[in-house]
C-alpha cells in the first residue's frame, strides 16, 4: 500500500508530516510520499488570525484534498483544528504530545521579568497576548503571524523585542538553542491541542484509518479530548483567549484551564481532575466551572471587541 500525504508548505508543517511518513513505515511498514498544499492560512500570512477566520484557514484546503481524493491522508497540529468536525473525515491518529509550553525569544537574551518596560512583543495569539498582559500589562503586545522562521527574523532585526511561539516547534526545528525563556504553564497555559499532531483521512476509509490507528497514542487523544470538549463549549466558533492543558497524573485525568480578558486584566483559572478513560466529561465541567467564575462576562466581552 503506499499512501499521500497532505500537507502545508511550511517547515514545521513539512516536519510534521515527514515524521508521520517515517511513523506509518516504522509502525505499519507503509510507504508514503508527501503532497504540499497551500492553505489560505499560508496565503493570508499577514493579515490577524482574528479577523481572516481563525483556525480553520490552515485546515479547509488539506479537507478539500482529501475530498477530491489528491491525498490519502493530511497532517496538521491539533491546536489549527476547528472543534466542529467536518462531516465524512476522522482523526483516526493523535500522535504522543510533545511540550506543550510557550516560549520567549528575545533579542538580547531577556526573559519575561526582564523585557523593558514597553518592549514590542509578537504573537499572533490572543491566548499568549492576554496571559502576558495580564503579568507585564505594560508591554506593547503586536499582532505577528508568518512561519517560524520569519518570527525568529523579526526579532534579530531588531523589529520586535521578543517574540512568544509553541516551544514544541522549536524543538522539532531544532531551534531550541534560540529560546530565552520556556513559559511554564502557570504563566502562560498553552493553547487547545498545542504540541499534538493529529492524522485525519477520510471517514469511510477503512483500509487508511486502520494503518492510522497504529500511530495514535490513546493517553495524548483523551487530554485532547478534554481541551476541544471546553473550547467547543467556550468559543462559539470566534478565536478567544483560552489556555488549557489536560494530561493524566497518578491515574488521573489532570486539567488545568483560563480564560483571560485581552487586556489581561479579567483572569479565570481552574484545575479539575477526573477519571481518565472519561475526558468529555470533564470537559464539560471544566466549562461550567469557568463560567461559574467569571468567564462568561470576559467571553462576551471579547466577542463584542472582535466583532
Amino acid at each position: 500500500m503506499h499512501l499521500r500525504i497532505g500537507t502545508r508548505g511550511s517547515l514545521l508543517a513539512k516536519w510534521q508530516a515527514e515524521f508521520v511518513r517515517q511513523q506509518l513505515f516504522q509502525l505499519a511498514d507503509v510507504e508514503a510520499e508527501i503532497v504540499i498544499i497551500k492553505t489560505s492560512g499560508d496565503k493570508l500570512s499577514q493579515a490577524p488570525l482574528s479577523q481572516v477566520g481563525g483556525k480553520g484557514i490552515f485546515v479547509k484546503e488539506l479537507e478539500d484534498a482529501l475530498f477530491e481524493e489528491k491525498v490519502d491522508l493530511a497532517v496538521h497540529s491539533v491546536k489549527d483544528i476547528p472543534t466542529e468536525m467536518q462531516p465524512g473525515l476522522s482523526f483516526p491518529a493523535i500522535c504522543k504530545r510533545a511540550d506543550v509550553r510557550d516560549c520567549l525569544v528575545s533579542g538580547n537574551g531577556a526573559t519575561l521579568a526582564n523585557l523593558r518596560s514597553g518592549a514590542r512583543v509578537g504573537t499572533g495569539s490572543l491566548r499568549r497576548q492576554a496571559q502576558l498582559l495580564h503579568l507585564r500589562p505594560d508591554l506593547d503586545m503586536r499582532d505577528l503571524r508568518g512561519n517560524v522562521d520569519t518570527r525568529l527574523r523579526k526579532v534579530e532585526s531588531g523589529e520586535y523585542d521578543a517574540v512568544v511561539l509553541a516551544k514544541a516547534g522549536l524543538d522539532r526545528l531544532g531551534a531550541s538553542h534560540r529560546i530565552s525563556e520556556i513559559l511554564p504553564p502557570e504563566i502562560c497555559m498553552p493553547a487547545v491541542g498545542q504540541g499534538a499532531i493529529g492524522v485525519e483521512c477520510r471517514a469511510g476509509d477503512n483500509a487508511t484509518s486502520e494503518i492510522l490507528d497504529k500511530l495514535n497514542h490513546p493517553e495524548t487523544r483523551n487530554a485532547i479530548i478534554a481541551e476541544r470538549t471546553l473550547l467547543g463549549l467556550l468559543e462559539g466558533g470566534c478565536q478567544v483567549p483560552v489556555g488549557a492543558w489536560a494530561r493524566v497524573e497518578r491515574d488521573e485525568l489532570v486539567m488545568e484551564a483560563c480564560v483571560c480578558s485581552v487586556d489581561g486584566k479579567q483572569y479565570v483559572k481552574q484545575r479539575l481532575t477526573g477519571p481518565p478513560d472519561q475526558p468529555r466529561p470533564l470537559g464539560e465541567q471544566m466549562a461550567r466551572v469557568l463560567i461559574d467564575s467569571g468567564a462568561q462576562n470576559i467571553l462576551e466581552q471579547v466577542s463584542r471587541q472582535r466583532g
